[in-house]
């Protein structure tokens, strides 16, 4: 029966990640590892403050879950078990990379689904000053989709600067909750007239009913408000496009779910993440093969990634390794 240990781990960032809510140097993850005495499997979460986790709280969480695993706990039984969350995520990809190995098959496969080759990921800029972001932006012209964390303020002059600084790349903007919806319809035109294709949970979860009432250009993401499938019948009144994310839905299984779902009401899916390494991006990489937009670039964020980590080439990512996961 699966044995599970967990540790928490500390990774610097190549520079200060901002967003509409605060900054970070650090990404705070946290590892679990699943044996059963002849393979291994691993995943990795990111407790996220806004939904009030703590790297603490996520461990205890997960440990109160050792005695059912070596009773034999599966996969399916860790749904009901756990709630979704950053926490579960962890248990249940490893679960997915132990069930690989034990098969001798690649994650994708035991999923039935297609893989996840030749993924283009946003690259993310940091909210700053227009001309900062302007000359961040110039910095990364070569990539083909680029994301704007924005908050409330200077948000065409940003994204203006955005564009001057990459005037062939994608534009997709993140305002993480931090806007009104007066700012949205003054707004809305003008950012399609940017090229700006997608607008990431504009609103405060829980405060977006009034978009219903408009009638915006650019595409409209949930991410805040979307964390399972329960929260489709009423988002799909409100948004294009949900974000999934494997720490919001509790792992692979119910992202996987998730995408169905939103399949099936007409709904358009992006695929992101928090800021973790390599290890909590290849599970996600399943779902985001049939995704519109991929948003898996926390690697690139860190000083270091783990060994055997993802390939990035222009955007484009690489197959994970079996190495790593899956």
């Amino acid at each position: 029966m699966p044995r599970i240990s967990v540790t928490s781990e500390v990774w610097p960032l190549r520079g200060a990640f901002k967003i509409s809510r605060g900054a970070k140097t650090e990404a705070h993850v946290v590892k679990v590892t699943l044996t059963d005495g002849e393979f291994t499997g691993y995943g990795e979460c990111v407790p996220y403050a806004r939904y009030g986790e703590t790297v603490e709280g996520v461990i205890a969480d997960i440990e109160a879950q050792a005695d059912a695993l070596s009773r034999g706990m599966t996969r399916k039984e860790l749904q009901d078990a756990m709630k979704a969350g950053a926490a579960r995520n962890a248990v249940d990809c490893a679960y997915w990379d132990l069930e690989a190995k034990r098969f001798g098959r690649r994650a994708w496969e035991l999923a039935e689904r297609k893989a996840p080759e030749g993924l283009i990921t946003a690259e993310t800029l940091s909210l700053d000053t227009p001309d900062a972001m302007r000359e961040a932006a110039r910095k990364a012209a070569s990539a083909p989709l680029l994301k704007l964390k924005l908050n409330g303020e200077n948000v065409l002059e940003s994204v203006r600067a955005v564009r001057e600084g990459a005037p062939t790349s994608r534009l997709i903007v993140d305002a993480n909750e931090a806007w009104s919806i007066e700012l949205l319809e003054d707004i809305g035109a003008e950012l399609d007239a940017l090229g700006v294709e997608m607008i990431e949970q504009p609103l405060p979860a829980g405060q977006d009913d009034g978009l219903l009432d408009i009638d915006c250009p650019v595409l409209l993401c949930a991410d805040e408000s979307i964390h399972t499938v329960a929260d489709i019948p009423r988002l799909a009144q409100l948004y294009d496009m949900i974000n999934i994310k494997l720490d919001k839905t509790g792992g692979l299984t119910g992202a996987l779910e998730l995408a169905d779902a939103a399949a099936k009401v007409g709904m358009q899916i992006m695929v992101g993440c928090m800021v973790g390494t390599s290890l909590a991006m290849a599970p996600a990489m399943i779902v985001a093969a049939d995704a519109r937009i991929v948003d898996l670039d926390g690697p690139l964020w860190m000083a270091k990634d783990r060994e055997n980590g993802l390939a990035f080439d222009k955007g484009v990512m690489g197959l994970p390794d079996r190495a790593l996961w899956g």
